[in-house]
């Protein structure tokens, strides 16, 4: 009876303990100097601009893959949504895609803030 109880508290405790924050997740600045935000929605990630002339619109968002995270980045200037891969290093965010089936890639680092 009294590993019944003790099942019943330890179930109680895990479902109502608040969700860890996955390690993406968290305010960045770009090398043009703009503030991103990346925050979960859902099963996913997104991102969201918060300084410059897009702030408040969202520019993409991400979901996990193996080692990393794989998604789509949207250039509001441009019109353009670019797929791409992101992986932390030492707590920034390594970003890179590529066009034209691979012909012109591109990566940048966004600093954790």
């Amino acid at each position: 009876m009294i590993r019944k109880y003790a099942f019943a508290a330890v179930a109680v405790f895990a479902f109502a303990a608040p969700a860890l924050a996955d390690a993406i997740e968290g305010n960045y600045v770009t090398p043009a100097g703009t503030k991103m935000s990346i925050a979960a929605c859902g099963a996913s990630f997104c991102v969201t601009a918060k300084s410059g002339k897009h702030a408040g619109k969202s520019i993409g968002s991400f979901k996990t893959s193996s080692g990393g995270y794989k998604g789509s980045l949207t250039d509001h200037d441009k019109g353009k949504t670019y797929n791409g891969k992101g992986r932390l290093s030492g707590g920034n965010l390594v970003m890179s895609g590529c066009v034209l089936g691979g012909l012109i890639c591109r990566s940048e680092t966004w600093n954790r803030q």
